[in-house]
């Protein structure tokens, strides 16, 4: 049977939904692998064929915006009209017959391995590592999932790009708590950001300058392996709390990045790929030079160690075919490498920067932009 509508000719739609629904739709979205703008059309599609559906409270709703085929979305709204009831409420009643018809599937076992532990790294700096580990950071807390995020730079470009302070080097800080210098508990550094459907489910670490100070300190330690443990000690206490740790590297390939490769291995009854490093890349040669260095690094940590680190896959930033055959070329080259994958690709957009010009965070800023829903398919598919 032909469509009725070209399933690639899509439009953007907007509607005003209460903010329960749309937090419904992006978690089980995301608990069952779908792109928000198919459980949508496939609750438009259901909603045109149902008779009688009870009407959806939708008091006090906001902006929510997807894309619906051209037809389906004409088709919708004089559907609409026919049965006399508002564009919003039939969008509404199309998500809520799509959420009763797709039940959340059973709970997966408790973890026993902790929190899944994701980090975002590239020896190079400028290849958007903040930008990219924040975004995918809110999109797993937009799916339900109790996220922390951990600026681990001492530069401290993502603390600062949220809007937040860094912690003042005479506080106690993550890099104290992993030299055992700290006092009191890790917890009490963690900050809960505020706004978009991921309130409540996301907190960030914040950075302190004295990050600076770690690799020298790691270096003359004497203890055995602190280099490589550090930062799993000093998370320990508030890995239970959280089903993602995210944590955003330094570009070096110090024994701070050393700490931060053997906190993403896969530990012992763990899952294969359910923790592991994702590599932010551009499309062009210096990336490819900068992985090929993080890659040996990661190599010979497991070589030494015995363990295994799971190499997620690339997410090709900040990308612009208008840039010719450097780009396009560079990006057939990620792409051929095929393990690990090529994850996402984001558009070279204004939307993250002017996300960080107000220091707002990008799924509050632009939750509806095209690198907003890349973020959301980066997290989605590390966490399949």
């Amino acid at each position: 049977m032909t469509a009725p509508y070209d399933p690639t000719d899509r439009e953007k739609v907007v509607a005003k939904l209460p903010a329960e629904l749309r937090k419904e739709l992006k978690v089980r979205a995301a608990e069952l692998g779908k792109d928000i703008q198919d459980a949508v059309t496939e609750g438009v599609e259901a909603w045109r064929k149902a008779k009688g559906r009870p009407v959806v409270d939708t008091a006090g709703g906001t902006s929510f915006a997807t894309y619906l085929p051209a037809g389906l979305y004409g088709k919708l709204k004089q559907d609409c009209k026919t049965r006399s009831v508002s564009y919003n409420q039939g969008i509404a009643q199309s998500i809520r017959l799509w959420l009763d018809s797709n039940p959340s599937p059973r709970p997966r076992p408790a973890r026993v391995t902790g929190a899944r532990r994701i980090i975002f790294g590239n020896q190079k700096g400028g290849v958007g590592k903040t930008s990219v580990s924040a975004g995918v950071a809110q999109a797993l807390a937009e799916s339900g999932h109790r996220t922390l995020l951990i600026d681990f730079d001492p530069q401290g470009h993502l603390t600062k790009q949220l809007g937040y302070p860094m912690l003042d080097i005479d506080e106690a800080s993550l890099a104290k708590h992993m030299l055992k210098e700290a006092k009191g508990g890790l917890s009490e550094l963690l900050v809960p950001i505020k706004g978009g459907d991921f309130e409540e489910h996301l907190w960030l670490l914040p950075a302190c300058k004295d990050a600076f100070l770690l690799d020298a300190k790691l270096a003359t330690t004497k203890a055995v392996r602190i280099k490589e443990t550090a930062l799993e000690k000093a998370l320990e206490p508030v890995e239970q709390e959280f089903d993602y740790i995210i944590v955003d590297c330094p570009p070096s390939l110090g024994y701070s990045m050393d700490t931060a490769l053997y906190y993403c291995r896969t530990r012992d009854g763990e899952e294969p790929n359910a923790s592991g490093i994702v590599v932010p890349v551009l499309a062009e040669d210096s990336s490819a030079d900068a992985y090929d260095m993080l890659y040996d690094q990661v190599q010979d940590l497991i070589e030494d160690m015995d363990i295994d680190i799971a190499l997620l896959g690339f997410v090709v930033n900040m990308y612009d075919s208008r840039k010719g055959f450097v780009a396009t070329s560079s990006l057939d080259e990620w792409r051929n490498i095929g393990e690990p994958p090529v994850l996402a690709v984001v558009p070279e957009l204004k939307d993250q920067r002017e996300a960080v010009r107000v220091k707002k965070p990008l799924l509050v800023h632009a939750p509806y932009g095209d690198q907003a829903d890349v973020m959301r398919t980066v997290a989605r598919r590390i966490s399949a």
